[in-house]
Order: C-alpha cells, then sequence, then structure tokens
C-alpha cells in the first residue's frame, strides 16, 4: 500500500488535490493508521487512474464521480473511450509538431505556409467529437433522470470551499450515527440523524424522495464498492444504515 505522499510522487498527483479529493467522496484512502497516515491500495490506486483520464477529457469531478459511483459502470468501456480521444490528442500533437517543422523551415527561407496551414494544427474538432460522444453515452445513462438533472445543476457552481464544507457535514452525521449504532437503527436520535442525512442530499444534490432514499439505502449494502467504503467507518454500518432508512422510510409513509 501506497502513504499519502508516496502516491502523490508516484502519480504526480499533489498531496493537497488527494486531500481534497478525499474530503469531496472521490477518492478515499483503504483505511487511516492510529497515527492518521492514509493509506492507498490497488483498488484507489486504480480508481485515480480513470479519475484521471476523466479529468484529461475535461469532465467535472462531481460528474467523474457520479459516473464511477454507478454500480453499472464498466472500466474496460471507459478505457476503450478514453483511449480514442487520446489518440486524437496524439494526432494533433504530432500536427503542430509538423506545423512546428513547417514554420521553421519558411522562417529560413523555404516554402511559404498559407493561413490554413498555419492554423489547422490547433483545430480540436476530432477530439471534441469524441468527448461529445461519451456526454451523450453519460447523459443517456443518467440525462432523463429528474435527480441527474438537478444534481448537475447544484454542483456545477460548487468550489472547493463548497464540497469540503459538504463533505464535513455528510461526516458528522455519520459520525453522530455512528455513536448511537449500540441503540438500533430503531432509535430515535438515529431516526433524527437518518432525516438530516436525506435533507442533507436534498439541499446540495438532488431531491431525495423516500423512494430514492430507500433504493441508496439498498445500493450502500448490495454494490461491493459502496458496502467496503461505509464499513471503513465501522463494521457493519453499511447495513445499519440500510436498516435505519428503510424504518424512516416506512415511518414517513405511515405519516401521509
Amino acid at each position: 500500500m501506497y502513504k499519502v505522499k508516496e502516491l502523490a510522487e508516484l502519480t504526480g498527483v499533489s498531496v493537497r488535490t488527494l486531500h481534497h479529493y478525499d474530503h469531496i467522496g472521490l477518492l478515499s484512502p483503504k483505511e487511516i493508521g492510529e497515527n492518521g497516515y492514509r493509506y492507498y491500495g490497488q483498488v484507489e490506486v486504480t480508481r485515480l487512474q480513470q479519475i484521471l483520464f476523466f479529468k484529461e477529457m475535461d469532465f467535472s469531478l462531481s460528474r467523474i464521480k457520479q459516473i464511477i459511483d454507478d454500480p453499472e459502470f464498466d472500466q474496460a468501456s471507459a478505457l476503450r473511450q478514453h483511449k480514442e480521444i487520446l489518440m486524437e490528442k496524439k494526432k494533433r500533437i504530432e500536427r503542430m509538431v509538423k506545423s512546428v517543422d513547417q514554420t521553421l523551415d519558411s522562417l529560413e527561407g523555404g516554402k511559404t505556409m498559407t493561413d490554413k496551414e498555419r492554423f489547422e494544427p490547433f483545430s480540436r474538432e476530432e477530439m471534441e467529437k469524441h468527448q461529445e460522444k461519451y456526454e451523450a453515452e453519460v447523459k443517456e445513462r443518467w440525462g432523463d433522470t429528474d435527480a441527474y438533472r438537478e444534481s448537475k445543476q447544484k454542483t456545477a457552481s460548487y468550489t472547493d470551499e463548497d464540497w469540503k464544507k459538504i463533505q464535513n457535514e455528510s461526516n458528522e452525521i455519520d459520525r453522530q450515527i455512528i455513536a448511537r449504532m449500540e441503540y438500533g437503527p430503531a432509535d430515535q436520535e438515529v431516526q433524527r440523524l437518518i432525516g438530516q442525512k436525506q435533507q442533507h442530499i436534498t439541499d446540495h444534490f438532488y431531491t431525495c424522495s423516500d423512494e430514492i432514499f430507500r433504493g441508496l439505502g439498498d445500493m450502500y449494502v448490495n454494490d461491493p464498492r459502496f458496502k467496503k467504503n461505509i464499513d471503513k467507518w465501522k463494521e457493519g454500518y453499511a447495513e445499519f444504515l440500510r436498516d435505519a432508512i428503510h424504518r424512516y422510510c416506512d415511518r414517513s409513509n405511515k405519516k401521509k
């Protein structure tokens, strides 16, 4: 496993950026030692590679998180898409190198370049076509849902400080729930905090109805990636959270 500084040196991503990815829930360490050191395993390294690929394609961090956290995310398919775009970037760079040579030749008395030849290598048209194709596939998966549109609109203007504040608020709710786990998912205070968790999603991302909230609770347990990440807080927390969410939604429906 890698310490945060070792991962930064390996990947060229700054320690500060890795801390930021952790704060916004994009890339969390596999474990945090008693000494406070963050440790990243192979799963986290692979996820970071995907994040960097998507950043190269100009996706926002919120969109990247949404894509790679989806239970149906296909890493192989994503890599093939990344390769197509990178190949187009490679061709563009090769054209620019050729243009530099032609310009030097022209300055030294060789063939005079036309204005079209001067600026043709700077065209991003082909590369943007591939980016638009990938964006279309993302929209096809999520774009028809109100939650997707609302989340995209809300998160578009978030700053780094906004993301940090949102993540800290979410973490605090989880910490308080975990402190009450011994009292069971039906505990009155646990249920109050679960209500806060639902409202937090609504306030910062999309309208989290009871139906959506219940589905999230199921996903926290049924999807191995979510379960593993949530259980880092405390063993069994994912199942406790699901049970508490189900109970909260059941009570909410009875009141309607």
